[in-house]
């Protein structure tokens, strides 16, 4: 049989062999380091036959998806440990996450774990490493499977069962423990040297709250001791700036019971920041020629049907409500209401491009467990804009959009990497005509290509109603965050019927651009706030400068230059409290306010301020003036 390796070179092997035979051949290295093979698409383990002609890649440590492989086997490592310490453990799922993975497990009788309880799991998952055992992969009918795990007494693989009945079943071993498991997995345990047991959370099963709520154990794993100890030094660091932790301290957010789990409330330090990103933004949209709108908080059904995104996210979304003959559902998405600004009035191709934009509220179904801070909300407001334009204009109007997205990240100093999102080959998944979308997914690359982005090609990351562009950022801690996105749309024109008279006299279909450069308002500010750690650029903070006094014969002269920052719309705190000024300094550090300026005597009489920046202390004595001109300066972004 033919294989055709990556860089399209074409090795013959005889039928059978495997994807360890084929590493082999390559080199020993990579055999040393392969963690699994696809196969024209399909993850294969290492030791599984190949029966013909196929295209391959070898993954390792260096692939997304080795990762994923090297910590499911983790998973499966830990599932082993589990069982050997607590005989009758039941098992849900155990998935490979971002960074590591998690089991959820119902544990015998009265068993509760804590975290104190991981190192002694933790050790016997290293004493299964060294066994070495490899992961046998084993192909079972459906009466097979059920009869295993009835003996097993395991309900909630029977559960999982019951609906793979149409689907290929295949089991997974590695020294005594068998799951239920699809694969893929790495050679062997011994591989696995580095794990490490992280946290426990409760989760119902199947993320139902009326069901059992099960135990998860979440974990990571490395292959070699310096990565894992590179990671856990990153969450010490990420545990520091935990935007709960600090939008707390800093008075930035609250999340109250009686308003509703996963619905924040911005304190006046967070509106601050908020309008200030807002404001941001409109000044970059204003000088491309956007126009704001503002849409209601929820809408009729009907529109939501057009659109598709009713019952298609239906799961995501609030039940609909009555309204006298009406049904209305809160707004999911703020799209279909720009739409219907769009075709309020006819339009010209001499009209277009029409770019309309709003911060526009809306509102998703977070199960309880999964809201976290502001990352993940329940209500949350997207900087959105719809653009519709011609197929003439597209390919400038991406390029304008990229050129603001670059814009947004750059001025946060965040590096920033690009996936352009296109459909795979599952047909379901994806409305519109294929030849529009495969036109759509040459016309972003083409884009990607002249504005010379580095990017790599996401299949089946696309959108429901067309392809997109996603940047991923990376922040000061080195996690990446997918952030912006740019999404090219030939579906919806046609759902909602949007035309334009052209130049021929002829109705034609406009494109739609979406864009969001920060995303979610919410889950922008949770980045920034662990990005900077709360110490915000002077331009951002809430407070930007503390001007403090040493004694009261100072607060006159000290009044004058607070009135003087705030004529020059500064934020400013005016600190003339009776108190010692090094109790003043220590309490505009802690609210980390850029810089303090103190006035005494001296400065009082010289039209002075003694300068303080946060964190790095004192920077001299400088005139008022001298002052002035700095902040002019740190306020241009």
């Amino acid at each position: 049989m033919n294989i055709t390796l990556p860089d399209g070179s074409v090795r013959e092997f005889a039928s059978g062999a495997t994807g360890m035979d084929i590493a082999k051949s390559i080199s020993e290295g990579l055999a040393r380091n392969a963690l699994g093979i696809i196969v024209n698409g399909v993850n294969y383990d290492l030791s599984r036959s190949i029966e013909q002609d196929a295209s391959v890649r070898i993954l390792t440590w260096n692939d997304d998806e080795g990762k994923e492989i090297f910590r499911h086997s983790t998973a499966h490592l830990m599932a082993e440990a589990l069982e050997a310490l607590y005989p009758g453990v039941k098992f849900g799922i155990g998935p490979p996450i971002e960074n590591g993975f998690y089991y959820d497990v119902d544990l015998p009788g009265d068993t509760k774990l804590s975290v104190e309880d991981l190192p002694v799991i933790e050790n016997k998952m290293k004493e299964l490493v060294k066994a070495d055992n490899s992961y046998q992969r084993a192909e079972k009918t459906w009466e097979e499977a059920v009869a295993y795990f009835t003996e097993k007494g395991d309900e909630y693989k029977l559960e999982l069962l019951e609906g793979l009945k149409d689907s290929e079943i295949t089991f997974y071993t590695q020294g005594n423990f068998t799951d239920l498991c699809r694969g893929t997995h790495v050679p062997s345990t011994g591989m696995l040297k580095y794990p490490k047991l992280l946290s426990v959370a409760g989760a119902y099963w199947r993320g139902d709250s009326s069901r059992q709520q099960l135990t998860r154990i979440y974990g990571t794993s490395f292959p070699k001791k310096d990565l894992l100890d590179e990671y856990l030094k990153q969450l010490e660091e990420a545990a520091k700036r935990d935007h709960k932790k600090l939008g707390r301290e800093l008075k930035i957010f609250m999340i109250s019971p009686m308003v509703g789990g996963g619905l924040p409330v911005w304190l006046p330090n967070g509106t601050s920041m908020r309008r200030t990103l807002e404001a941001f933004l409109r000044n970059e949209q204003k000088k491309r020629g956007y126009q704001e709108v503002i849409t209601p908080h929820l809408g009729n059904l009907e529109l939501y049907k057009t659109s598709g995104h009713y019952p298609y996210y239906a799961d995501s979304q609030y039940p609909p409500m009555q309204i006298e003959e009406e049904q209305y559902l809160l707004k999911p998405m703020n799209c279909p209401h720009h739409h219907q600004i769009y075709s309020s009035e006819p339009r010209s191709y001499r009209d277009l491009p029409v770019r309309l934009a709003e911060f526009g509220t809306v509102y998703r179904y977070e199960q309880s467990g999964e809201l976290s801070g502001l990352s993940r909300v329940r209500g949350f407001t997207q900087d959105d804009a719809h653009i519709y334009c011609t197929h003439d204009q597209l390919k400038d109007e991406i390029k304008n959009v990229i050129e603001l997205t670059q814009k947004v990240f750059t001025t946060f100093g965040m590096d920033v990497s690009t996936r352009l999102s296109f459909r795979d080959d599952n047909a379901e998944k994806y409305g519109g005509d294929l030849a529009l979308w495969e036109r759509a997914q040459a016309e972003i690359k083409e884009v990607a290509d002249e504005m010379q982005l580095e990017y790599f090609i996401g299949e089946g990351e696309a959108a429901f109603y067309g392809p997109k562009i996603d940047f991923i950022v990376r922040d000061a801690i080195g996690r990446k965050w997918q952030l912006g996105t740019v999404q090219v749309d030939y579906v919806m024109p046609e759902r909602f019927q949007l035309e334009y008279m052209g130049a021929d006299n002829q109705k034609h279909r406009p494109v739609i651009i979406h864009r969001a450069p920060f995303g979610s308002m919410e889950r922008f500010m949770s980045i920034l706030i662990e990005h900077y750690a709360g110490n915000f650029p002077f331009w951002l903070a809430p407070t930007q400068v503390s001007v403090l006094p040493i004694t009261d014969a100072q607060n006159e002269y000290a009044e004058s230059i607070v009135a003087k920052l705030k004529d020059m719309d500064y934020r400013v705190n005016f600190d003339n409290r009776s108190e010692k000024v090094q109790r003043k300094i220590a309490e505009s550090e802690q609210k980390k306010i850029p810089f303090a300026l103190v006035i005494g005597k001296r400065e009082a009489e010289n039209n002075q301020v003694a300068l303080r920046e946060h964190g790095v202390g004192d920077k001299g004595v400088l005139s008022v003036e001298e002052v002035l001109a700095m902040f002019k300066d740190l306020s241009n972004v």
